[in-house]
């Protein structure tokens, strides 16, 4: 199929930084027969709308000169005011539909390109003159061979349509020898939109087919590799590795001041071998417990060797110490379904330290 992708690598579907940069580039799917058609159809239905106002005009000024053409005096100053003043009366009748059909062709490539303001098309490339790409791409390429194919299509209904219905109606051209012009104003209006409906069916299967293959070939031209899509994401969201080295030294810095802060726990509940949480209580510090460390295997192990070195009490409580490392994250509170658990703990310890500072729960 024409536009598809000839690199059997490229196989992967274009990421949206590609896109933007594409689109930033100028690189944009349109169509090209589409603001062809919407020209033809528009300014035709442009045209039998203002028809009446250009005729109105044309007949007032062929009215002015023939009516007083016996008393016009053509120097050159009579001459170049008649001049202004027929392009600025033809430039009335004509620029709204001139007027008309620009905005519906602004239309039209906004819906197909969207909000796009770039300067970067303008921008000086070297490749631009590289004449055999140039002629390779011009004179072998399966897309200027279907680009071909569909102007001789569209020439082709052009001209085999128009010009069988007018081969059809040459007995009615004799008669308008003896009709008004507003007869045969009326009648050449008549014919072009019998005309334009005629070839409506046909151009429009052949726009509707170019919108779809102009969108088809961009999105395949579009596609990238495997490794181009990794590269990609590696550089937004930055190396693997590096990330890996990052993440396991912040965990170091982390579980080090974990271990400063053991010591200063008043009790570390375990699991008993495969977890350890650190707790402390001040009233003055926070309203409830807080953990200080907590940790699993040989963390775990690490936080309750530490306890021992520094006479922290160390207490068996399977289902506390589950419940405080899930729920529970270093520096913060404990939840108030464990304050009951965790009072009793401590109320137990501090029995066992008479001296100790006794704080009411």
């Amino acid at each position: 199929m024409f536009g598809k992708q000839k690199d059997p690598s490229r196989t992967e579907e274009a990421t949206p930084k590609r896109q933007q940069k594409m689109r930033n580039e100028g690189n944009v799917p349109r169509s090209q027969e589409l603001p062809r058609m919407v020209s033809l159809y528009g300014g035709m239905a442009i045209l039998t709308a203002w028809i009446g106002t250009i005729e109105d005009g044309v007949l007032a000024l062929f009215r002015r000169f023939y009516g007083g053409g016996w008393d016009f005096n053509p120097t050159i100053e009579n001459v170049r005011d008649l001049a202004i003043e027929l392009t600025w009366r033809f430039a009335i009748m004509v620029l709204p539909v001139l007027l008309g059909l620009g905005i519906m062709v602004l239309v039209v490539q906004r819906i197909q390109v969207g909000k796009l303001w770039t300067f970067k098309v303008f921008k000086f490339k070297w490749q631009r003159f590289n004449i055999i790409k140039g002629l390779k791409q011009t004179l072998f390429s399966p897309m200027t061979i279907f680009r071909a194919l569909k102007s001789f299509a569209f020439a082709l209904i052009l001209a085999v349509i128009p010009g069988y219905i007018i081969y059809s109606q040459y007995l009615n051209f004799l008669p308008l020898y003896y009709a008004t012009p507003e007869g045969v104003l009326a009648y050449m209006l008549q014919m072009a939109r019998q005309i334009l409906f005629y070839t409506a069916i046909p151009l429009l299967t052949i726009t509707i087919f170019d919108v779809w293959q102009t969108r088809y070939s961009y999105k395949e031209n579009m596609k990238m590799t495997k490794s181009e899509v990794k590269d990609e994401r590696r550089q937004a969201e930055g190396d693997p590795v590096i990330k890996n080295k990052q993440r396991r030294k912040m965990m170091q810095v982390v579980q080090q001041r974990m271990m400063q802060n053991v010591p200063k726990a008043d009790v570390v509940v375990t699991n008993p071998t495969h977890l350890a949480v650190a707790l402390r209580y001040n009233a003055s510090e926070a309203p409830a417990p807080v953990v200080l460390a907590k940790g699993a295997d040989l963390l775990a192990e690490r936080i309750k060797e530490i306890a021992r070195e520094n006479h922290v009490p160390i207490r068996e409580n399977v289902p506390l110490a589950r419940a405080l490392y899930k729920s529970v994250e270093v520096g913060d509170m404990i939840p108030e379904e464990l304050y009951k658990a965790v009072a009793t703990l401590l109320a137990s310890i501090w029995k066992l330290r008479p001296t100790a500072q006794q704080a009411q729960y």
